[in-house]
Formats: structure tokens, sequence, C-alpha cells
């Protein structure tokens, strides 16, 4: 617990409670990590004991069963005008070391957002005259009990499979089916904790860079200065075109497939990474695979040179959770200041590391777009 910060620790199985008053009170220090991509993890260390005559056989935490792997977790930081949900996961692992001296013991417990559940059993499944979005939908859905509400968005490019010509199938987990399915439109998959405990968003769509960005990032600025340190790079190597063509079997003929520049909406910069700003671009050839089509090949090409200038520039640093005043989270924008007019401006939240110990909290963060410069002549404060 922090002065201005409350930490709310739920646990339990399928349907998880306030934690229990010993497991409360043992925790020291927790972390949690939350990235636009894949799954987000949490760990945290308690101080384990063992004390007097009843402790002789084990230690006290060991035997509670809350604490047993796949229980699930949901933390709940309260840091600003409302609680935040900051992860709703199970555990995975649990480390014990007993230390050289006495009380200085720990349990540490580490998993993951609920996503891993969804990795865990391998299947052959078919999907008859069903497109990636549908799919998406029918995965999502069956995973009802840890709160999943699909938030699906249709592609660009929709190629409705039809029976006698393919039947989509899957070979592999359902995690896995949902992020090969949103590579091909650049899209992503991931689980976004809240708005309330049990209650989980099932992203499925492009990186969100819509929306009112976040309270800003302020860098060197006196008494508004909330970011502690940070660093920014340009990878010139990043962005990448497609200049192949496609051999379409309906029409008999070769069609060319290129692309030109980033169709993310809305440009977080006015001089985006192009072809015609750069005095050189990699170019990439369409790894065409098999049973796909025209319209498949070129979603598939866009969405390499979408992700590709996702991080021409990026940004790391820390942040003082306290000054900050509030939650920073991925998958969103957020404003930054007081760092010059190349660097100034808006950003793509990519991951947050929280840190939350006695007297302490602390957020790292990792940004991304597509260039150098500011769209706006403001940021919010």
């Amino acid at each position: 617990m922090l002065l201005g910060v409350n930490l709310s620790l739920l646990i339990g199985p399928t349907a998880p409670l306030p934690a229990t008053p010993d497991i409360a009170e043992a925790v020291q220090s927790v972390s949690v990590t939350q990235n636009d991509e894949g799954r987000s993890g949490f760990q945290i260390v308690l101080h384990a004991g063992r004390a007097g005559v009843a402790d002789m056989l084990d230690y006290p935490l060991l035997l509670n069963p809350l604490l047993k792997p796949f229980n699930r977790v949901i933390l709940i930081l309260l840091c600003g005008p409302a609680p935040t949900v900051l992860i709703d996961g199970v555990i995975t692992t649990r480390q014990l070391s007993p230390g050289s001296a006495p009380g200085s013991g720990t349990l540490t417990l580490t998993g993951e957002d609920v996503s891993v559940m969804m990795d865990l059993k391998r299947a052959r499944k078919s999907y008859t005259a069903l497109s990636e979005p549908l799919i998406a939908m029918s995965i999502i859905a069956s995973y009802a009990q840890y709160g999943l509400v699909p938030m699906v968005i249709l592609p660009r490019i929709i190629d409705q499979p039809l029976e006698f010509e393919r039947t989509p199938t899957q070979q592999g987990t359902d995690l896995e089916q949902l992020k090969s399915m949103g590579e091909r439109f650049g899209h992503v998959f991931f689980i976004d904790p809240g708005p309330v405990p049990g209650v989980n968003t099932a992203y499925w769509g492009p990186p969100r860079r819509l929306g009112v960005p976040q309270p800003a990032l302020t860098v060197n600025m006196g008494p508004e200065t909330n970011v502690e340190q940070i660093s920014f790079s340009y990878n010139g190597l990043a962005a990448t075109l497609v200049d192949d063509t496609f051999r379409d079997n309906r029409l008999d003929m070769d069609i060319p497939i290129m692309t030109f520049a980033s169709m993310r909406l809305p440009p977080l910069v006015p001089l985006p990474a192009l072809p015609m700003q750069l005095p050189n671009v990699r170019t990439s050839l369409l790894d065409q695979g098999s049973g796909i089509d025209v319209m498949q090949a070129m979603a598939k090409a866009q969405g390499i040179t979408d992700k590709s200038v996702d991080s021409v520039v990026t940004a790391q640093g820390e942040l003082d959770g306290l000054r900050y005043g509030g939650v920073l989270k991925p998958r969103g924008l957020v404003g930054l200041r007081g760092a010059g007019f190349t660097h100034d401006g808006l950003y793509y939240v990519k991951s947050v590391s929280h840190t939350i110990g006695k007297g302490q909290y602390k957020q790292k963060f990792a940004l991304t777009r597509e260039g150098d410069g500011s769209m706006v002549p403001a940021v919010r404060p």
C-alpha cells in the first residue's frame, strides 16, 4: 500500500474473491507487465515465514489452496479518480525461497493473463464457410467462463471462403489460430482486463490508435515533470514495402502486389517513414503460402507494411506513478511534451510495466510511432 495508491487482490478458482488476511498481509511487492501483443503477466512476492508448533509441518502459505497454480488472480489499482484492473490472469508458476536468515523466506507467484488458457490444447478443426472475423468470434465465445467479451474489428478486405473452393482449418491452439489469422491483416489479439473485475475484452483487430489520448508524459518541465528517464531511437531499416506478383488461378494470370504506405489511422506524425522521404526503403516479397487468393495476398502485403512502420521511432522510459497521478495503459495513445519538436507529440503505447512496493510506484513504458515530428500543436496535460 502507498499514500494515494491502493492495491486490491482477488484470488481463487473461476470466480475469485478478496484475498484472505494472511495472504494480503504477506504481500511484499507486485509487478505487472501489459503488452499490446501477446500475453500480459504478473508476479507477486509474498513473505513466507514459519513460526511455532503449528508451522512445523510446512509453510502456511504453501498449504493455502488459494495459491495453487491455475487459480485466478485479479489485481485492481486505485491511483487517481477511478480504480483500474491491472490484470486478470491465472497462476502458472509458484517458487519458494526459504532464505538464509529467519524471516527472509519468500513465495513468488508468477502468472499470465487468461489468454494462457487458450494456449493449452492443440487441436485440429475446420471452419466451413467462416471468414476470419467469424472464426475469431467463435473461438472467443468458447471461453465465456473467463468473462471474455469479444471485440472483433473487420479488416479492410474480407475474403469469404466458399465451401466448394476452400475450408479454413486450424492445427494448433486457439491462441495460435487467432494470432496467425491476425497477421494476415496486420491485426493483433490481446486480452484487455476490465472495465470491472471479472470481465475482459478479447480484442482482435488493428492496433488501437483512435480515442482520447491519455494524460501527457512530461520531460524537463520543472514541477510538471513526471518522466524520470527516457530515450528515443529511429530505425531507418524498419519501414518495409512489398513488391511482388501473385498468381491468380481463377484468372490464370500474374497480378502485381505492391504497397506504398501505411494505412494506419490516424497518422501520428506529419512526416512518416514513406518512400519519398527515405533515400532507401526495404522491400520484401510476399510469403504467399498455399490456399490464399489475390484478395488475401493484398491484405497480407498491406499488413506487412502497416506493422513495419509502427516501430520506426521508439521510446523507452520510466515515470513516477504518483506524480503521473494515474495508470498509463498500453494499446492506446499518449501525448509527450518537453522533448523538442522532433520527439514531442502523440505516440502509441506498446507496453507498460508496473512495479508496486512499499513507498514506490513506478511505470516503465515503451512507445512507438511511424516517424518524427508532431501532428498536434499541444497535447493533453
